[in-house]
């Protein structure tokens, strides 16, 4: 498979967190980053902060299965990373043609799939050393390439 004719940007980051509210505020008062929305799912509870360019999600994580089975209970840290591209089906298939796998238990636990109207996460697949990755059309919400809905 060739390579994309231009890079596929990241997006977003996020990173699983024991305070999401200590966190929030380390990205507002240290570094002046605003809140772009608040995560309140069956899945966890949370913000996303934004500088206008990258959307970072900071969740504490209610249940296993949407977390991953890589992560224990209670893990802090980088969770995953976020690309936004053009055409998801097109980068589905990029990532198997290279060996990298959708993430169908985390899709399932957290009702991913490839639908562009899903806020903030579309699909979830695995990378490099098994890193999660989201990849979306949309993009993120507080980032300058998110796409509303008409």
């Amino acid at each position: 498979m060739s390579k994309p004719e231009k890079p596929i940007q990241l997006k977003h980051l996020a990173m699983a967190s024991n305070d999401p509210d200590k966190s929030r505020e380390f990205f507002e008062n240290v570094l002046g980053w605003s809140v772009a929305g608040v995560v309140a799912s069956r899945n966890a509870n949370g913000f996303y902060m934004t500088d206008g360019n990258i959307n970072l999600a900071i969740l504490k994580f209610r249940n296993g299965p949407a977390a991953g089975k890589e992560f224990p209970q209670g893990y802090v840290g980088l969770h995953h990373v976020g690309f936004q591209c053009e055409d998801i089906q097109g980068m589905v298939n990029s990532f198997k043609a290279n060996g990298y796998e959708p993430r169908h238990d985390v899709n399932l636990a957290q009702g991913l799939g490839m639908n562009p109207a899903k806020d903030n996460a579309e699909y979830k697949m695995s990378g490099p050393e098994n890193i999660m990755i989201d990849i979306s059309e949309r993009g993120w919400v507080g980032t300058s390439t998110y796409k509303t809905l008409d």
